[in-house]
């Protein structure tokens, strides 16, 4: 770090699906110290995700306090905030007591599924998203028509909504009180907004035509700002007092960014509770005709946003929690790579972890989960490969899908997430995309991305080129699986995908 860096630090909060972590990046793009919470799911019905917000947002205090301590870093030892967050999670609280009205809903939540006959067309066109229960404004609609007098007290101005992002932001810069006279900032940036059905994808704004078609009163949402930006100071109560926020992301966007994925036709995935791959393609949107999503990947602020193309798979490293804690034929997350390398392949086994239906590129919501091909001489270590590979057949499928769509042959894949250090599963996965799988040095790159941003928007790094030298490679595997062997995994794959739809319908 060089002397002109008065400022030695920069901080980041990542709220995720399961857990909410801080983390203390220095000048070198090296996490210094970090701290994580795990919050409940709460379960209650079938298809039913939610989470207590403000379980989160004591959880995200507790660990920006503790990566702060860890390392006896003072408030003035850091140059900025970066806040990314699980995405289409959807919260309704009062703007005068800041408590949410109802428990926030998760992204995985299946209760909005429902369309009502929407012209699904129209909406992908202008929304980048389908029509399904995957964003976040359906959300909002849903706690404005089931919490009694919502309806109306949105329409009053009593109630505010957002996604994580602005739930922590505006608790970050006062909340209720506000902060030494000036009002919470109620924001968020164009890659949440652009998850929610609500944004027009070019033009980056509340569409009021698709706001009143979804049932969301434009007055409650937050003001849509550039990714890397001014979204504020953090409040003078707690342990960043007076620190600015200058980097919003969406957690996929945000390892994009942690990638340093600034180019068009740059990949990654990340395998974390779901599968997430984005492709960069560019300034201009490219509406998917193969079941993709469509999304801003980031904006600088007084630059053209750049866009990708996203496939989003419900069920990653959430079927190996699946294996542990409802089958208990592993003893943690760990020994799935153990248990499935004592065995050559997987027997024939198949797994479709369809356990809410199929996201990308399938989108069947009649889908539930199966397994087939079993004999018996299957035993626990078959099933434990065929999770790994039913990870990988998914990613490949989204492959397949952004190369259709896109033109662009993929030949390297960057990953991140938690199950990356998995090695067994990264040698699979380039055997079924035959192409080469790089694992960066830091595999919790979303975290980083958001670091990166925040440093970006403070000047701390002066450009996207001095971000892009900072991320490091640890690792990349390449595809040592004959054409004929893929072949015949993936049509077995393919024939078991038929076999789990229909479920949900009674077909």
């Amino acid at each position: 770090m060089t002397v002109s860096h008065q400022k030695q630090f920069v901080a980041a909060i990542d709220q995720g699906t399961t857990s909410t972590r801080c983390v203390i990046v220095d000048h070198d793009g090296q996490v210094v110290s970090s701290a994580q919470f795990e919050h409940r799911q709460i379960l209650p019905r079938q298809g039913w995700v939610e989470h207590d917000a403000l379980e989160i947002w004591d959880n995200t205090r507790r660990a920006v306090s503790a990566a702060m301590v860890a390392v006896d870093v003072s408030p003035e030892d850091v140059a900025a905030l970066g806040v990314t967050n699980q995405r289409e999670t959807a919260v309704v609280w009062d703007k005068a007591t800041g408590r949410p009205i109802h428990n926030a809903i998760v992204w995985q939540d299946t209760r909005t599924g429902n369309t009502g006959g929407r012209p699904a067309d129209r909406w992908l066109k202008r929304t980048g998203l389908l029509v399904n229960s995957y964003p976040a404004g359906p959300k909002i609609a849903w706690i404005l028509d089931h919490v009694d007098g919502a309806r109306e007290r949105a329409e009053r101005g009593e109630l505010l909504a957002g996604t994580i992002d602005t739930w922590l932001l505006w608790n970050l810069t006062g909340g209720a009180e506000g902060d030494e006279g000036h009002a919470a900032v109620h924001a968020t940036d164009v890659t949440n907004a652009s998850r929610t059905l609500l944004m027009d994808l070019r033009t980056r704004a509340w569409d009021p035509e698709l706001c009143a078609a979804v049932g969301v009163p434009v007055d409650i949402l937050p003001e849509i700002r550039p990714s890397v930006g001014d979204f504020g100071k953090v409040r003078r109560r707690g342990s960043l007092p007076g620190v600015p926020i200058r980097g919003v992301l969406g957690d996929q966007q945000s390892a994009m960014f942690g990638q340093a994925c600034f180019h068009e036709g740059d990949a990654k995935n990340t395998y974390g509770t779901g599968l997430f791959l984005l492709l960069n393609t560019g300034a201009e949107p490219k509406v998917s005709t193969h079941g993709l999503l469509s999304t801003v990947l980031y904006e600088i602020e007084g630059q053209e946003p750049v866009y990708a193309l996203e496939g989003s798979v419900a069920v990653g490293g959430s079927l190996i929690q699946w294996l542990r804690d409802q089958l208990g034929i592993i003893p943690d997350a760990a020994g799935v790579e153990k248990l499935a390398a004592e065995v050559p392949d997987t027997a024939g086994v198949y797994i479709v972890p369809a356990f809410s239906g199929l996201f990308a590129p399938r989108w069947r919501a009649d889908a539930r989960g199966v397994i087939v091909g079993l004999t018996r001489f299957t035993d626990r270590r078959h099933l434990a490969r065929a999770a790994l590979e039913a990870t990988c057949y998914q990613s490949r499928e989204v492959v397949e899908a952004m190369v259709a769509d896109s033109g662009v042959e993929l030949t390297r894949l960057r990953v991140d997430g938690g199950m990356v250090s998995n090695e067994l599963l990264m040698q699979m996965q380039a055997d079924l995309l035959d192409a080469e799988v790089v694992r960066p040095r830091n595999i919790e790159t979303t975290a980083l991305g958001a670091a990166f941003a925040a440093g970006l928007g403070a000047d701390y790094w002066p450009s996207l080129d001095d971000v892009a030298s900072l991320p490091e490679v640890d690792r990349s595997w390449s595809p040592e699986m004959t054409v004929g062997e893929r072949s015949g995994l993936i049509a077995g794959w393919n024939r078991a995908v038929e076999r789990s739809y229909g479920w949900e319908d009674g077909e």
